[in-house]
């Protein structure tokens, strides 16, 4: 089963040049909106299809990268200076014919395909005078793609290199999308010379239902009559429907067909079904929590392919495995994960619902070990910073005390700004200190309280807040004190507080230097 090792990027799409390394079983594509994990998955099919048509129904003008255009209409605009889009696929083969050369921008002996989308020569005359005859023209119409292998050998959607299966869930109701999965997976179970005969049958099949079933209507009139489609456009392929206890797939929920062709695609195969590569669009899309854990343990289990998968899930990349993700940020940079330690892998895998996507997009991170911080720390920081967490960018993720360092371990590979804000528990420096040694960066710090005494926010809020605290908890015929109240109900003494002291609260000193600290 060939793998792709790297992917190699020129101009295509938002990235001016991008390379990435890549697992041979499973790679994770995390990253916020417009970070260009759906282009990635795009290049890679585009350049495994080897299908010209597929290509320019997306569109040159769509692939080629917008500053190299710009870039190409402030110089000279020479025909040979005109911008050229490359993707490269290196393969994990072992010097397959026509598949292994130097035919590649490193120059490098191995396997691999390429596609490249640049100005056809046989047009050279033609572009130059286009150019000269309108200075703001950029000649999209005169390019033409190339697929060739590393070897130097042209390919085509007859003849794949790497079989491939793409399952975009964001637009799983659209009917493109389905018909062409459907073809896809017929490729897949019928080989070319299979398909030409089911094919040959299936017009034959037409001529007989209008000689047949239509010679009668077609008797009765004179100039027109009646006949079936017999064109490229109303084939075999086209028509075919996958069911499911013979229902087609696509008059199913979003939610199912998704689930339904994701496990139909990583389903073991006989060997003559070869299924090398899986790429998947946000599978978690139109999925319930408990459809997503069946699915992930689907995932998980799958063997003898590789797969792409881009997510904004955090449960899909946490239990999967952080160590197999690949971050891209918007500005094109990536960050790979697998330098994570191996525990904190594991226990992201086996932790609760976390937020690690939520952290691993984020610049400036508070994190805090409850939900009352969590649920006063807007207030706090509003009070103390002038702004809100919202305008600064900065995300508050309750994560729980031992959690703390995992996170840290995050940061690190990530750099993510955090302040970590926690309870000393009756010991600040073995707690605070001593346990995070270990840890020292300098894009992360911890912050509590360093009198033992007052072991708890809670603690620490009702000291530096008793009078608003005592005013705005206790009630009649309570049997509790403001403090026990507060130590017993965390939750609802801190939601309480918010409602009726937000602007009078004073954050106790710790959190007051967390603020000044995390906002420079």
């Amino acid at each position: 089963m060939p793998s792709i090792e790297k992917l190699v990027l020129l101009n295509f799409k938002k990235f001016e040049r991008l390379e990435l390394d890549f697992s041979p079983d499973l790679n994770l594509l995390i990253g916020d909106n417009e970070a260009g994990k759906s282009s990635v998955l795009l290049a890679l099919e585009l350049t495994m299809s080897g299908s010209r048509s597929k290509v320019e129904s997306v569109g040159i003008e769509t692939l080629l990268n917008a500053k190299a255009v710009q870039a190409y209409q402030a110089g000279a605009r020479t025909v040979a200076d005109l911008p050229e889009l490359v993707v490269e696929l290196y393969l994990a083969g072992k010097g397959v014919p026509g598949l292994n050369g130097n035919n590649n921008s490193k120059k490098r002996e191995c396997d691999g395909l390429q596609m490249v989308y640049k100005p056809i020569d046989d047009f050279s005359k033609d572009i130059a005078e286009a150019l000269k005859a309108d200075p703001t023209n950029f000649p999209y119409e005169y390019y033409g793609v190339q697929f060739m292998t590393f070897g130097g050998e042209a390919y085509s959607s007859v003849k794949r290199h790497v079989h491939h299966l793409a399952i975009d869930s964001s637009r799983i109701d659209s009917e493109y999308a389905a018909r062409e999965y459907t073809r896809t997976v017929f490729t897949l179970h019928a080989d070319v010379r299979a398909r030409s005969r089911l094919e040959n049958a299936y017009r034959q099949n037409k001529g007989s239902f209008r000689d047949d079933h239509l010679a009668d209507l077609n008797g009765g009139l004179a100039d027109y009559q009646f006949a079936i489609r017999t064109s490229t456009k109303a084939n075999l392929e086209t028509d075919l429907v996958i069911t499911e206890d013979g229902i087609p797939i696509e008059n199913k929920g979003k939610g199912h067909q998704c689930f339904v062709k994701t496990e139909f695609a990583l389903r073991r195969r006989k060997a003559e079904e070869r299924l090398d590569v899986i790429l998947l669009e946000e599978p978690e899309n139109h999925l319930s929590h408990t459809a997503m854990n069946k699915l992930v343990d689907r995932i998980a289990g799958a063997d003898n392919k590789q797969l792409f998968i881009a997510t904004h899930s955090s449960l899909i990349s946490a239990r999967l495995n952080l160590q197999k993700a690949i971050l891209l940020d918007a500005a094109g940079q990536k960050t790979r994960l697998d330098g994570l330690p191996d525990d904190t892998a594991k226990f992201f895998m086996k932790a609760p619902d976390n937020n690690v996507l939520e952290f691993a997009l984020s610049r400036k991170v508070i994190l805090v070990e409850g939900d009352a911080e969590f649920i006063l720390m807007d207030a706090l920081y509003r009070k103390h910073a002038g702004a809100s967490l919202q305008a600064n960018r900065i995300h508050v993720i309750s994560v729980g005390g031992t959690s703390f360092k995992r996170y840290l371990d995050l940061a690190k590979l990530l750099n993510v700004k955090v302040a970590v804000i926690r309870d000393n528990d009756g010991d600040y420096q073995r707690n605070c200190v001593d346990n995070y040694a270990g840890h020292a960066m300098p894009n992360a710090r911890i912050f509590a309280d360093k009198d033992n005494l007052r072991k708890t926010f809670e603690i620490c809020l009702f000291n530096d807040n008793q009078a608003l605290c005592e005013e705005a908890l206790i009630k009649p015929r309570m049997t509790l004190e403001a403090l026990p109240y507060m130590l017993a109900n965390k939750a609802d003494a801190a939601f309480e507080l918010l409602l009726k002291k937000e602007s009078e609260l004073i954050a106790p000193a710790y959190i007051q230097e967390a603020i000044q600290w995390i906002s420079a």
